[in-house]
């Protein structure tokens, strides 16, 4: 008796042994986003504890799930501020810095590192512009104030979930520091 595999089984077997491609890219570094996002202007770490509070009022207003890094903050001279946070886009985290004016409105995002395999339209400036201006009382919801990109829908919820918990950590933390940044 000749045992002949089932077809699926080959296919399978196949399917197991495949690598799986992913599109990692580096697209600007922090150094590079700080210069791109608040030019020629100083920047001072200024950490920041992230109290269990603190953490579940962010969680509740974008419901980005993993904890914030607090370590990741700098303020600039003139009172803006640059702050690097992570998100899941459909399985792999999603870097990203954001800029915020002195008064918390978002001046910019930048895109660090992305490693899924789809969805990388959400480094496209044009995508990105859509958050200028927003602050921590917009909505900043997914296709209510922030449009959605086709093939791209998880990246473009978490991302806009974590550029609203960003302008949330400004108005409920960063506000009320004073005007003076801190010694580097």
């Amino acid at each position: 008796m000749n045992w002949k595999p089932h077809p699926l089984f080959i296919i399978g077997l196949a399917a197991t042994t495949m690598p799986i491609v992913a599109h990692a890219k580096i697209y600007v570094s922090m150094e590079q986003a700080q210069k791109i996002l608040i030019p020629n202007k100083p920047l001072s770490k200024n950490p920041t504890i992230i109290t269990d509070e603190l953490q579940d009022k962010m969680h509740s207003a974008s419901s980005v799930r993993q904890a914030f890094q607090g370590d990741r903050i700098w303020r600039a001279t003139d009172g803006s501020w640059f702050i690097v946070d992570e998100v899941v886009g459909k399985h792999e985290m999603i870097t990203y810095a954001v800029a915020l004016s002195p008064s918390g409105a978002v001046t910019g995002i930048e895109i660090l590192d992305y490693v899924e395999s789809y969805g990388y339209e959400v480094a496209e400036a044009q995508w990105r512009n859509q958050f200028v201006g927003k602050t921590a009382s917009d909505p900043i919801k997914l296709n209510q104030d922030i449009q959605n990109i086709g093939g791209a829908t998880l990246s473009c919820k978490h991302l806009t979930d974590g550029v609203k918990r960003v302008a949330v950590l400004y108005e409920i933390a960063l506000k009320n520091q004073s005007q003076a940044p801190k010694a580097k």
